[in-house]
């Protein structure tokens, strides 16, 4: 059985541009869910994006439905793949990649491994996934779900949600309280900067995070 859902409102172009401002890590210091199971990783490290949650549900060996997607993604979409468990084929290659790339997707995340990860840094296409496979999906035409709610590495993806990835790891975040985590992040990004500078004057971090204070005061007392 095949489901196929519209396709979701795109987030904001600002609110892409509010995103990639921020490291995921940077997140993890505001917020402590959405993001995705730590294994599934960046296969090129150097890129940080964000859009909109494309989802996708492909049990098993089929890839039909992720070949039919490509026809529907737009620019700027993320396409966030629920493999079902599945850790053995790659639904995600040289061809995927190449037809994901030309329709102006984001980036894929993929709760499951990929292949051809050549071809993935040949194009610059960024890709997240639990690693490599040789066995790949086949187009068997039994079954598939685009746009209903997934799981990928442990959280629940609802089409339309915002979506930040970079080395760090990839984070989920509802698109209504994706600005104030991200203007949080970019706070937090330039206090950093100035702490920064006050260590090459010299200072002291546990001077300047307040450890020393805490510490010395627990060894004072007793």
């Amino acid at each position: 059985m095949f489901i196929v859902n519209p396709m979701p409102e795109a987030i904001p172009a600002e609110l892409k541009t509010l995103l990639e401002r921020c490291e995921v890590a940077t997140i993890g210091h505001v917020l402590h869910s959405g993001f995705v199971d730590r294994e599934i990783r960046a296969v090129l490290p150097d890129r940080r994006v964000a859009g909109t949650a494309v989802t996708l549900r492909i049990p098993h060996a089929d890839s039909a439905a992720l070949h039919y997607l490509t026809k529907l993604v737009r620019p700027g979409d993320v396409v966030v793949i629920d493999r079902c468990g599945d850790d053995k084929h790659a639904c995600w290659g040289g061809v995927v990649t190449h037809a994901m790339r030309n329709a102006g997707v984001a980036a894929g995340v993929i709760d499951g491994p990929a292949t051809d990860f050549s071809e993935i840094h040949r194009t610059g296409m960024p890709v997240w996934c639990r690693g490599p496979s040789p066995i790949t999906t086949k187009i068997l035409g039994s079954e598939g779900a685009i746009n209903v709610p997934v799981s990928v590495g442990g959280q629940t993806v609802e089409p339309g949600d915002a979506v930040l990835c970079d080395e760090s790891g990839v984070v989920v975040l509802k698109r209504d309280a994706a600005g104030g985590y991200a203007r949080r992040a970019i706070e937090m990004q330039e206090n950093e900067l100035l702490l920064l500078a006050r260590l090459r004057r010299g200072e002291w971090l546990p001077d300047i995070s307040g450890a020393t204070a805490m510490i010395e005061g627990k060894l004072a007392t007793g």
